[in-house]
């Protein structure tokens, strides 16, 4: 789509930084500690040029760490991860704008989340500036709980009803699909909603709606981790959430192609990688026992299902 007047990259920009502080600022009082808050912008010669805010909540009462980022950057060249359906763009000069975060709980009933929202334009090679949008969010248990997962679900498909019926039941498979450890063939948790590369609305539609999804994180998961924060836990518990963000890490390093858009167009690596537990740990042909929690989670949750 042309965008002369279509782009407003600053309105774009004020809601993303906006959402950041209403989610941070919404964890914090949960957790009783307060974010570290270190903007930062690129150096002056280096390629890729703009800034961003990272806000970082360690070692807390309920999150062990918890990561929201904001940035606003602009480069000569389009980088790989994010021209593979949109050929016709490699290499064009582009400006992308967004907000992610990762939040790890102390508590192994309480699940890890990821949200992301977030805006690309570029121009083509015949002058012609496009935008699109992506984004979603997900939820990764390390306990499975049935009512958890329908009410994260159940948010947001309500957050999608207003942009047609067929959003949340596609951008739920498209969630399925992409979070999955294809190299291990299993799910990393419950899915959630995911959508890339999307402009079919219009431009002030698709931003509509990804700012849908950006309003109704809070709605979707504090409710959870009030259910589950202060339900006790044992080193069998721990132990396995340790495991478990295992998946997370190989997940977020070998496929995650926001990862891998920040680091090959040149990102903030310490920002990048904010998504990182601070603890994980491996085990060589770990296999639950059948009967027990940990083998639920794998029988009934980490597969490909209905939640609404």
């Amino acid at each position: 789509m042309t965008t002369a007047q279509a782009l407003p990259s600053e309105r774009v920009s004020a809601y993303l930084r906006s959402l950041q502080a209403r989610i941070t600022g919404a964890i914090a009082d949960l957790d009783g500690s307060a974010f570290l808050t270190d903007p930062w912008q690129k150096p002056a010669g280096e390629t890729l040029q703009g800034q961003g805010i990272t806000q970082i909540l360690e070692g807390g009462a309920v999150f062990e760490r918890a990561g929201c980022g904001f940035s606003h950057v602009t480069g000569p060249s389009l980088p790989p991860s994010a021209t593979q359906h949109r050929p016709e763009l490699s290499g064009a000069p582009f400006e992308a704008m967004g907000v992610s975060l990762v939040f790890h709980p102390r508590n192994p009933y309480v699940p890890t989340v990821h949200m992301n929202v977030r805006m690309i334009s570029a121009k083509g090679r015949d002058g012609a500036e496009v935008c699109w949008f992506g984004g979603g969010m997900d939820l990764t248990p390390y306990y499975g709980f049935e009512d958890d997962a329908v009410h994260f679900h159940q948010t947001c498909q309500s957050a999608l009803q207003p942009f047609g019926d067929d959003k949340y039941p596609r951008f739920k498979t498209w969630c399925d699909e992409y979070f999955c450890l294809k190299h291990r063939n299993e799910q990393r948790g419950v899915g959630g909603v995911f959508f890339d590369d999307f402009s079919e609305l219009g431009f002030e539609p698709s931003l509509a709606m990804m700012q849908a999804v950006g309003d109704s994180f809070l709605s979707a998961y504090l409710p959870i981790v009030l259910r589950r924060k202060d339900t006790p836990y044992g080193e069998r518990e721990r132990a396995f959430q340790l495991y478990r963000r295992g998946r997370y890490v190989e997940f977020n390093l070998v496929w995650d192609r926001g990862t891998h858009f920040g680091l090959q167009s040149g990102g903030r690596s310490e920002s990048i990688l904010l998504s990182m537990p601070p603890l994980v740990s491996w085990a060589y042909q770990q296999v639950a026992v059948p009967g027990t929690p940990e083998a639920a989670l794998y029988s009934d949750f980490l597969v490909r299902r209905e939640w609404v």
